[in-house]
């Protein structure tokens, strides 16, 4: 276990001190901060929900209840059970802190697994907007380490959370979607 903590952090500090450089200290601040997506996501939530049929109603729905369940779980029960102490709190001397300390625990990271929970749907329902969802769940991701307020491991560990979350509520979906379909209920059918 110290093996892979001792790896986080060199990981952690690469990315946050040796890579560091005024250009990126300028936009990964932006990158992470949730304020500056928050209108663009609204919108196209929106956009999905109204001007994408039965399939863009069915993911906009989807995409929701998983952001939510995702978001809830991973800072009201996996945080608090893990524990574990964000490097913001940890070791404030030695980063190079962009952002606000965040609160106390890392691991999972909220902004990793919600933008990887929402790839994750909006990769199943549109699969050619899939690449462009998971590269910037990526950027998200890498950015929480480049400001400083995640190690590496609390992404990762967000990222296959949001993942597996996503793929439990699509699979009940498709469940869903199959008794339905046998049911003779069309409600379910957006091709």
């Amino acid at each position: 276990m110290n093996t892979l903590i001792n790896i986080d952090h060199a990981i952690f500090h690469f990315i946050n001190d040796s890579i560091a450089n005024p250009i990126l200290n300028w936009i990964m601040p932006i990158v992470t901060n949730e304020n500056n997506i928050a209108i663009p996501l609204l919108l196209f939530w929106l956009w999905l929900l109204f001007y994408k049929g039965k399939r863009g109603k069915i993911a906009a729905v989807l995409l929701l209840l998983t952001v939510i369940f995702t978001d809830v779980i991973a800072a009201q029960i996996i945080k608090p059970w893990i524990g574990r102490i964000r490097p913001s709190h940890a070791m404030l001397d030695n980063i190079n802190l962009l952002v606000s300390r965040g609160g106390k625990y890392g691991f999972v990271s909220n902004h990793a697994a919600n933008t990887m929970a929402a790839a994750t749907i909006i990769g199943y329902f549109y699969k050619k907007w899939k690449s462009v969802v998971i590269t910037i769940s990526i950027i998200v991701g890498f950015s929480r380490v480049y400001v400083g307020v995640h190690y590496p491991f609390d992404v990762i560990g967000g990222w296959l959370f949001g993942y597996a979350l996503a793929w439990a509520i699509l699979s009940i979906w498709v469940i869903l979607k199959i008794r339905e379909i046998k049911r003779g209920r069309t409600w379910v059918n957006y091709t």
